[in-house]
C-alpha cells in the first residue's frame, strides 16, 4: 500500500515537473554513453538533484523577478502565465541535460537557448531596451539561480555540503554560465555574494514583478487539493530570498512564525518529495 501510494505521488510530481517527454528525457540524459561535463562526484549533481530545488526554483523566480530589464524579458515572452508548466518542464530539462547529460547533448541544450534568448528584444513599460542575450543581464539571472538554489540546499537538502562544496558548486554552475554568454561569472560562494550586491543599484519591484510575485505564491495554477503544499514550499522559498529583497516585494518578515512553523513545513514537504521520488534499489542477482 505504502509503495503505491509513493509511485502515485513520484509519477504525479515528476510528471509536471518534466513533463510528458520526461521518462523519455531521463533515460536519454542518464542513459547515454558519452562524457559529461560533470563527473559523478561534483556538487552541482548534488544539488540540482535534490528535493530542495522544488523550493529553491521558486525563489529563483521571485528573485530574478527583481530585475526590471530580466522582468520586462519574461513577462513579454516567457508565456510563464499562459503556460507555466511548460516553461518549468523546459527549465528543468535543460537542468538536468546540463548537469548529467553527455557534453555532447548538454551543449546542443545550451545552443538552442542562446539562439531563443538571442531573438527576445523588447523595450520596458518606461521605454529602456533590453536583449536576453545581453551577458550583463545573463549574469543577473544566473547570480539570481545560483544562490537561490545553494540556499535552499544549505537547508533542506538531504546531505547539506560544506564550504568547500558549496564554492565548489558555485564553480560547477559558471561553467554552465559561460557557455550561456554569462562573462566572467563567479566561482566561489564570496563571488556571488559580492556580484549578486554589485546588481543592487539596478534592482527593484515592478508592477510586473509585484504581478509575479502574486501569481507565483497566492494564484499558482494548482488545484484546491494541494495548494496547501504548495504554499507550504513557497513560504520556504519566501523565507530565504535575501534580507534587502523582502521588502521590495512587498513580503514581511515574520522571524518565528518561519522558524516555529515554515521551516519544519519546509524540512517535511522535501523529505516527502524525496522519499516519493526516490526509487528503491533493486537487490543485485545473488544478494
Amino acid at each position: 500500500m505504502l509503495t503505491a501510494v509513493r509511485d502515485q505521488l513520484g509519477h504525479a510530481l515528476f510528471s509536471r515537473v518534466a513533463g510528458p517527454e520526461g521518462p523519455a528525457n531521463r533515460a536519454r540524459i542518464h542513459d547515454t554513453p558519452g562524457p559529461r561535463w560533470f563527473a559523478p562526484d561534483r556538487p552541482i549533481r548534488t544539488v540540482h538533484g535534490d528535493a530542495s530545488m522544488f523550493i529553491g526554483g521558486l525563489g529563483a523566480l521571485l528573485l530574478q523577478s527583481l530585475h526590471p530589464l530580466a522582468m520586462a524579458a519574461v513577462a513579454g515572452h516567457s508565456g510563464f502565465r499562459g503556460d507555466p508548466w511548460g516553461r518549468l518542464q523546459r527549465t528543468s530539462t535543460f537542468l538536468a541535460v546540463t548537469t548529467y547529460g553527455t557534453a555532447e547533448d548538454a551543449q546542443r541544450a545550451v545552443d538552442q537557448v542562446r539562439a531563443i534568448h538571442e531573438r527576445i528584444r523588447g523595450t520596458t513599460a518606461g521605454g529602456v531596451p533590453y536583449h536576453a542575450a545581453d551577458p550583463h543581464l545573463l549574469g543577473w539571472v544566473h547570480a539570481a539561480e545560483t544562490d537561490s538554489f545553494l540556499r535552499a540546499h544549505e537547508r533542506y537538502g538531504a546531505r547539506p555540503l560544506d564550504t568547500a562544496g558549496y564554492d565548489a558548486y558555485v564553480a560547477d554552475t559558471a561553467r554552465v554560465a559561460e557557455a550561456l554568454g554569462v562573462v566572467d561569472p563567479p566561482r566561489d560562494r564570496r563571488e556571488l555574494s559580492e556580484r549578486l550586491t554589485a546588481y543592487l543599484p539596478e534592482l527593484r519591484a515592478t508592477p510586473e514583478a509585484r504581478s509575479a510575485a502574486r501569481y507565483l505564491l497566492l494564484r499558482p495554477p494548482l488545484s484546491l487539493a494541494v495548494r496547501p503544499f504548495y504554499g507550504g514550499l513557497a513560504a520556504n522559498a519566501v523565507s530565504l530570498l535575501p534580507a534587502w529583497a523582502r521588502p521590495m516585494l512587498w513580503l514581511p518578515r515574520l522571524p518565528l512564525v518561519e522558524t516555529m512553523a515554515v521551516h519544519p513545513t519546509g524540512q517535511a514537504l522535501t523529505r516527502t518529495i524525496r522519499w516519493a521520488m526516490t526509487r528503491p534499489q533493486r537487490p543485485s542477482p545473488g544478494s
